[in-house]
């Protein structure tokens, strides 16, 4: 399986998000599955591309100009696709993966999460997303998926994130997918 993992590239993040992304990266390697993420170097991008890394796994980097002009550039994919801009990137990551993974990021991590969601809703794919909320990171967006189904802002599910609690329910999740 390609598993695009999407995250923070903060390096002001708590360390005890890193050891569940190491986690992570270590499982893709190990199962050979493959990588799939933003190519870029700093916080949980770093953790879970070093997890995997050090396990020797494929990993498939995919970086806008732009983060390769700041020298945030990954040295550790197997293979790495330089885009012109993050749009681009999301698009090759929505294509190439075959299931997303969130961790807990800022901006650019709820934007490709609301991305895969949105084009899944709509019937682009039907690939499944699963959402770490590691140590209650997403609780309030929880609660607003919540109230936006109340309120009927949200249809009729027939396409929806899983929601884990921690890595280790995220990697039964992504080991059932597998085997399917």
């Amino acid at each position: 399986m390609n598993i695009a993992v999407y995250c923070s590239s903060s390096n002001q993040i708590a360390e005890s998000y890193k050891a569940p992304a190491y986690q992570l990266g270590a499982w893709i390697a190990q199962n050979g599955h493959t990588l799939v993420f933003g190519g870029a170097t700093g916080g949980l991008m770093t953790s879970v591309s070093e997890g995997a890394a050090c396990n020797k796994g494929k990993i498939t980097g995919v970086i806008p100009q732009a983060v390769i002009a700041m020298r945030r550039q990954s040295t550790v994919c197997t293979e790495l696709i330089v885009v012109d801009s993050m749009n681009e990137r999301k698009a090759i990551m929505k294509n190439v993966a075959d299931v997303f993974v969130i961790l807990p990021g800022s901006y650019g991590t709820l934007d490709e999460l609301f991305d895969v969601i949105a084009s899944g809703v709509v019937g682009e794919h039907k690939k499944p997303v699963i959402i770490v909320n590691q140590e209650g990171f997403y609780n309030d967006l929880i609660q607003l998926s919540l109230k936006m189904k109340d309120k009927k802002f949200i249809p009729v599910e027939n396409y929806a994130p899983v929601w884990v609690n921690d890595i280790d329910e995220c990697i039964a999740a992504l080991s059932n997918f597998s085997s399917k």
